[in-house]
């Protein structure tokens, strides 16, 4: 396929079409990775499975996000960074269909990767195009918009999970989601039309660039304490809830959903502030007062757990716009996608891997609750790493 000229980065409103499209797919795809917790107790007990293998599932998917680096590079590279989210978004669904009859966790686990593999190869390049085809003054309030998809998933997940249960098992939830994970890419490989440019190899030599950026790994550091913060936490919350505080699943779910309205709130928000506070404040902020309410979740009972799990969501969803947008500003225009690939899927093989697993282990030798309060300690060292943050050398280039 030719590529088109690299994009001259127009304001926001004339691309707000896009953005909201390329959210949509970030949405479809995080909802198919979030939407394990809340049903994660019905797979237990369908698959016989331990809180530890449980744990150990999530930390599969995020193997598969960490090989996507590989992945994006040479799929966007060659099929632009267009004909990558739509690569993406056909696995997605086609991910989840094999579900509907599988009865072994060695099943589950490469399909789980598969998964982790769609997630990370989508992220690289919606942020290229968001980056390439959006001027930079507008960045916070893009990526604002397509980070908008997390918190939404987190709302929704639980709560389509518990209204489905009503009449389906979860194997026919799964196969629903990814019928319309798969309606969705029928109709974007029809209609998408941005992004139209190539992505960069994950070579040698432009990853040496980016490896030889100390801020590169400040800020994958920053995003695993967020991730953990979130979905590594979010992965395990049912289980905490229903084991250790004696609530019924649907219930659990629902309130897990319901708590995650704050997040989505507040993204927008964050938006906003990035761009008018910058990035380090308002990251600086967000992680520090995450980690006292994520170690607070661990130790409170009755109504100041609900009030605590209301909080820290929203807390921690006002990190994620002004770290993708930090992580665009430490490459140079050409090698965002390159950065974008390789940080994330780290971050997220520390927080939304690791994490769940020691959570898991620790909540069947000990409790959740000091898995929780783990995460939170590691949220409370971020202000020591932002301060080494180097930001702006390549402020004055825009475009991809």
């Amino acid at each position: 396929m030719e590529a088109e000229e690299c994009p001259v980065p127009v304001p926001i409103n004339e691309r707000i079409g896009m953005t909201v499209f390329l959210a949509w797919l970030f949405y479809l795809g995080f909802v198919t990775r979030v939407m394990f917790a809340p049903l994660m107790p019905a797979i237990e007990e369908d698959l016989g499975l331990s809180h530890a293998q449980s744990g150990s599932l999530f930390f599969v998917m995020a193997c598969g996000y960490m090989i996507a680096p590989l992945c994006s590079g040479l799929i966007s590279s060659r099929y632009n960074h267009r004909g990558t989210l739509q690569i993406s978004a056909w696995l997605v669904g086609l991910a989840l269909v094999p579900f509907s009859f599988i009865d072994s966790v060695w099943v589950v686990r490469p399909l789980m990767m598969v998964i982790g593999l769609a997630a990370g190869i989508h992220l690289p390049s919606a942020i290229a195009t968001i980056a390439g085809e959006i001027q930079k003054s507008d960045w916070g309030k893009g990526l604002s918009i397509h980070q908008a998809a997390p918190p939404l998933s987190f709302v929704s997940a639980p709560l389509i999970a518990a209204f489905l249960m009503n009449w389906f098992k979860w194997r026919e939830v799964l196969l629903i989601w990814g019928g319309i994970a798969l309606c969705t890419a029928l109709v974007y490989s029809l209609t998408g039309r941005r992004g139209d440019f190539p992505g960069k190899l994950p070579t040698r030599q432009n990853v040496s660039i980016i490896l030889r950026t100390p801020s590169f790994y400040l800020i994958v550091l920053l995003l695993s304490m967020a991730m953990g913060g979130n979905a590594g936490i979010y992965a395990m919350l049912p289980l905490f809830l229903v084991n250790e505080h004696a609530m019924e699943l649907q219930y659990a779910n629902t309130l897990v959903g319901l708590s995650q309205l704050s997040g989505l709130v507040m993204v927008f928000f964050a938006g906003w502030v990035a761009d008018r506070l910058g990035q380090r404040p308002t990251m600086t902020i967000a992680l520090l007062s995450a980690g006292i309410a994520t170690i607070l979740l661990g130790l409170v009972k009755g109504g100041w757990l609900f009030l605590v799990i209301f909080i820290q969501p929203a807390l921690l969803t006002a990190f994620f716009p002004s770290a993708f947008a930090a992580l665009s500003r430490i490459a140079a225009p050409h090698l965002r996608s390159v950065a974008n690939a390789l940080g994330p899927p780290v971050a997220f093989l520390i927080g939304g891997g690791c994490l769940p697993a020691i959570i898991g282990y620790l909540g069947e030798t000990f409790t959740f609750a000091a898995g929780i309060m783990l995460a939170g300690g590691y949220m409370l060292i971020s202000p020591i790493l932002i301060y080494f943050l180097v930001l702006g050398r390549y402020d004055d280039q825009e475009g991809c």
